[in-house]
């Protein structure tokens, strides 16, 4: 019945399925749990090949990084039954009814995706991470995203991840704009998982660059549009009023001052907006010689 799929990278995962394990199990649910550790290399998989030990569960290691969409793929690829639960290696259920809720949601409607949702720890964290836990918090937490996803096999089989995108960010967006230009509806449900891992500010403010690299990547290979992220939606109208150069001049001239108050103690979702947006004016007017 339910193939659950975790991506792993560089984290402990044996906890995650201990309990999906034990909610399977006391559910009677028929099911397989596939995990995939995309070559981090990581000391941490010394505990993850315990996964092995357990009934109906597998996990793997990648000789090569193939990227977290590519990852999924493969194990879709391996999965055997008709539905796939996608899980980050980080996230925990929330409710011991977890893997019930969602079945309850399969056997009584016709929905084909569905999103379970994602939520943050109340209490604030150490000043080092705040940026990703408000950024989680506050944005996150009402976006659709994969790491918490349940969708039929032949649905993700027909339209994977686009493995064209190698590095970390905006996956999500690209599967999710193929799934809607295909007509598929992603009904969210109130089923969500508890995010645990949070990276510090500096770690998470690096990543957020390397992923509008990929924004960037896809925007100029016509894979996403204005219609899927506000971020290439304004940077379409100022590119019509011809500002764009002004505002990547902009944002170079204050670049370093928002980057100081998105790793201090209060950082900023505000200016945060303003350097997403503005790192990418830049990327873009640099790949389109100051389009």
């Amino acid at each position: 019945m339910l193939s659950i799929l975790i991506p792993v990278y560089h984290y402990n995962a044996l906890p995650l399925v201990n309990e999906l394990v034990k909610q399977c199990n006391f559910n009677g649910i028929t099911f397989e749990i596939l995990c995939q550790d995309d070559a981090s290399n990581s000391q941490e998989n010394i505990l993850n090949q315990e996964i092995n030990l357990i009934s109906y569960c597998s996990f793997f290691i990648n000789v090569n990084n193939l990227g977290r969409g590519k990852n999924i793929n493969s194990l879709a690829q391996k999965a055997k039954y008709d539905w796939l639960l996608i899980l980050d290696c980080d996230t925990f259920p929330t409710d011991s009814n977890f893997i019930q809720n969602y079945v309850d949601v399969i056997s009584s409607s016709s929905k084909n995706i569905l999103f379970g949702g994602i939520i943050y720890e109340d209490k604030k964290p150490e000043k080092e991470q705040l940026l990703r836990w408000i950024y989680g918090q506050k944005k996150e937490t009402s976006s659709i995203l994969t790491s918490n996803l349940l969708i039929q096999k032949n649905v993700f089989l027909e339209h994977p991840f686009d493995e064209s995108i190698t590095k970390y960010g905006y996956e999500d967006l690209c599967f999710f704009s193929v799934l809607k230009k295909n007509n598929y509806e992603i009904s969210q449900i109130e089923n969500p998982t508890l995010h645990l891992n949070l990276e510090t500010s500096e770690v998470f403010l690096n990543k957020t660059k390397i992923a509008l690299e990929n924004l960037v990547f896809l925007y100029n290979s016509n894979k996403i549009s204005g219609d899927d992220s506000k971020i290439i939606k304004t940077f379409e109208l100022l590119k019509n009023l011809k500002l764009t150069r002004f505002s990547a001049f902009l944002f170079k001239k204050n670049q370093s001052k928002i980057e100081r108050n998105l790793l201090s103690e209060n950082p900023s979702l505000f200016l945060f907006d303003f350097y997403k947006l503005g790192y990418f004016y830049s990327l873009k007017t640099q790949s389109s010689n100051g389009a």
